[in-house]
């Protein structure tokens, strides 16, 4: 034979050959296959007895294949003596098994040479290992130039691992070609692309390209392609297709797919399954699994249970875990074991541990260990420790400081913060930045913020336009909106504005309704308005009840009313009794004609 291998069928099934494993008991279709590959073995073995060098060949790569190293090496070398170049390939093979890997260069070199794609692969990753670099890539890219899928994905792994561009076009013909690992590591390219050229404006969407190389890696059997790909298909609703893939790749041995198959169901409300997720993924070294277990059993009230999956999720080197644990001692009233784990994880950077031993730290009394400890935390990103430097800074009068603090809480969606910014901008008298923080702090649920904006609101509202018969009309405003909203939230000035609003318009039901809230909270000015109302309405008896709960909470003017109400009655003692409250509370118009009506009462007591 003058050229190599002209007929002969490439040994192509990966460097090294791995042995067809069987069972001691075969089916029928089994022992069929048996007797067929006997079959063919003694037709080849016939073969190459005869000569035949191309039946040499295919024997070698038969024996090989069932790891006779011994039964396949002559066959092999007398077929690559005769020039086979399949045989000079799978020759390497076997000396490379055998630990002969200076000898098994030679012959891929030999079979590289006359065409075969294999040997220049099997070359090429023989060059990486030993360093030399530049050959590697020289026969590895003859491989994958030729077509050879293995050749191809060694050639993308060389030129990645060198930062080179051309990583991606090689690993996507391997992809293309069917390599399960290449099709998974393009993806994790593309998606690593795409969340840096990523504006913010998608939503964090996953490109399509993307999605679909995840999909071919896990159709394949990619376990990590499989979790990602339920990772995606979870962010996007669809739940039922991510569980699907979570359970694929977590039956493979996922830990982290199990977790998340874990969450997905306690998200479902099956928490006893979610459980059982959790558990294998725990054991399989997963520190947020471990983590869920604890909060799970935290949460049922076995505490030593928690405690213990906290210290295993610790130990998996997952920082919640001491974080969890701080929070568990915390709980318990355990406070020294809390600060020694909060310390532990916010040592190591978690930033929440450290807000939480800053709180600690302050509640104890010192201030100045606190403060560094809130420091990391909001310059870590933690928007509830910027927001407790602004109190502690407050706290010392330094307004600009505080303000700062705020405005950096309030940036990342911290209600209160947002207030406390609108407050600020109120006593300024920026009115236009106060709305702003205001609205964002009212849409975030705070009562005080919607009171707030609508007190805005309604310093610039015209007055109400009338009728052409004069009768006035009216027209629901913006700021009576979030007076409702306030009120609705259960704060207490608000209540009252909405029942004041009420009785202009002559609904004196809403208002009595309003104002009575108002005042079983607590409200002086609700309950004096109640009062007002159903004196209006003709239960003065009444009335004098809620006046009187009014006036011991400190209403000048409900006393001064029940001052009023006794002298009617006659009860004269009691009369001057409730002036001389009104003048003590004040203020001082109330405070004038509560004297005059004492000054009357005592006289007229001294007749």
């Amino acid at each position: 034979m003058d050229v190599m291998g002209d007929k002969a069928t490439l040994f192509e099934t990966g460097r090294f050959v791995q042995p067809s494993s069987r069972e001691d008991t075969e089916t029928p279709d089994e022992t069929g296959e048996i007797a067929d590959e006997a079959a063919e073995e003694l037709r080849q073995r016939l073969a190459a007895e005869a000569g035949d060098v191309e039946a040499m060949s295919v024997l070698g790569a038969m024996l090989l294949r069932r790891d006779d190293l011994d039964g396949a090496e002559p066959h092999l070398r007398a077929a690559t003596a005769a020039g086979d170049r399949a045989a000079a390939n799978n020759l390497g093979v076997l000396l490379h098994q055998r630990g002969y890997a200076d000898e098994a260069a030679g012959w891929w070199r030999i079979a590289a040479v006359a065409g075969s794609a294999a040997a220049a692969h099997a070359l090429g990753r023989h060059h990486r290992e030993r360093g030399d670099e530049p050959a590697a890539e020289y026969w590895l890219r003859q491989s994958a130039e030729q077509g050879h899928t293995l050749g191809a994905y060694a050639l993308a792994d060389l030129l990645e691992h060198r930062g080179d561009a051309g990583a991606e076009k090689w690993m996507r013909v391997a992809a293309e070609r069917g390599h399960r690992e290449a099709a998974y590591r393009l993806a994790r390219a593309l998606d690593r692309k795409a969340t840096r050229d990523v504006d913010g404006d998608d939503g964090g969407q996953v490109p399509d390209e993307v999605e679909q190389w995840y999909r071919q890696a896990a159709a394949r059997g990619h376990r990590r392609a499989a979790l990602h790909l339920g990772t995606i298909l979870e962010k996007r609703g669809e739940l039922k297709e991510a569980g699907r893939w979570y359970l694929t790749s977590a039956k493979d041995g996922e830990a982290r797919a199990a977790c998340a198959l874990g969450f997905l169901l306690r998200d479902a409300g099956d928490t006893e399954n979610a459980a059982v997720w959790w558990l294998r993924a725990a054991q399989d070294g997963d520190g947020n699994a471990a983590n869920a277990l604890g909060a799970l059993h935290a949460e049922r009230g076995e505490t030593q249970t928690a405690e213990r999956w906290y210290r295993a999720a610790m130990d998996a080197g997952d920082v919640n875990g001491a974080y969890n644990l701080g929070l568990l001692c915390a709980e318990q009233g355990r406070t020294a074991q809390a600060e020694q784990w909060y310390r532990r994880a916010a040592y190591a950077g978690h930033r929440e541990a450290a807000n939480a031993l800053a709180i600690l730290l302050l509640r104890a009394g010192d201030e100045t260990g606190a403060e560094p400890w809130f420091s990391k935390a909001a310059e870590a990103g933690s928007v509830d420790a910027a927001f407790n430097l602004g109190i502690l800074h407050a706290g010392r009068g330094e307004e600009q400081a505080a303000l700062r603090w705020y405005e950096r809480a309030a940036a990342a969606g911290h209600t209160e913060a947002a207030l406390q910014v609108g407050m600020a901008r109120l006593r300024a008298g920026d009115d236009q930045e106060a709305e702003r923080h205001l609205r964002c702090a009212a849409g975030g649920g705070s009562a005080e913020a919607a009171y707030r904006l609508a007190t805005v609101l309604d310093a610039r509202r015209p007055p109400e336009p009338a009728h052409e018969l004069g009768e006035p009309v009216h027209r629901r405003s913006e700021c009576e909106e979030w007076y409702e909203r306030a009120a609705s939230q259960g704060h207490r000035r608000a209540q009252v504005r909405v029942g004041m609003l009420a009785a202009a318009r002559g609904d004196v039901v809403e208002a009595a309704r309003w104002y009575r809230e108002a005042a079983e909270a607590g409200s002086r000015n609700g309950a004096f308005n109640l009062g007002l109302l159903l004196a209006r309405e003709g239960s003065e008896p009444e009335a004098a009840v809620w006046w009187t709960r009014a006036a011991d909470a400190g209403h000048g003017r409900a006393a001064l009313r029940l001052a009023l109400v006794y002298a009617r009655r006659g009860e004269l003692a009691e009369g001057q009794r409730w002036a001389d409250r009104a003048v003590a509370l004040g203020p001082a118009s109330v405070a004038e004609r509560a004297a005059r009506l004492r000054d009357a009462l005592r006289q007229e007591l001294s007749a």
